[in-house]
């Protein structure tokens, strides 16, 4: 029997900006986007440690991002799955496509949102 590894589907709410508020803070829009086979890993007590020093941020989980994945996962934004809100923080771990036998090249942080 041979194993297959498979993501979940996962709403990024990718965002626009569309102005600024009567402080000068930016206004951004969010448009829902299905993206499809993610995976979710749990982070050590370690990166959650050293993501709370270097981020302020409490590090729940990991998205790894399929190949060719073009949406934007920039910080700050929000992601549902498992029933829940989550938002991205730090930067996107990028690696070589080339050099991966899995079907997924790029990772996020996400911390529970809401």
């Amino acid at each position: 029997m041979v194993s297959r590894i498979r993501g979940i589907d996962v709403i990024l709410y990718e965002r626009t900006r569309t102005g600024e508020d009567a402080f000068r803070a930016p206004v951004y829009e969010e448009t829902p986007v299905t993206v499809q086979n993610v995976l979710v890993t749990p982070v050590s007590a370690e990166e959650v440690t050293a993501d709370l020093q270097l981020y302020g941020k409490r590090a729940a989980c990991e998205l790894c991002l399929p190949k060719g994945d073009a949406h934007n996962w920039a910080a700050g934004s929000r992601v549902d799955f498992f029933g829940g809100s989550w938002r991205v923080f730090g930067p996107v771990t990028e690696y070589i496509e080339a050099n991966l036998p899995l079907a997924w090249n790029r990772k996020v942080k996400v911390e529970r949102y809401g």
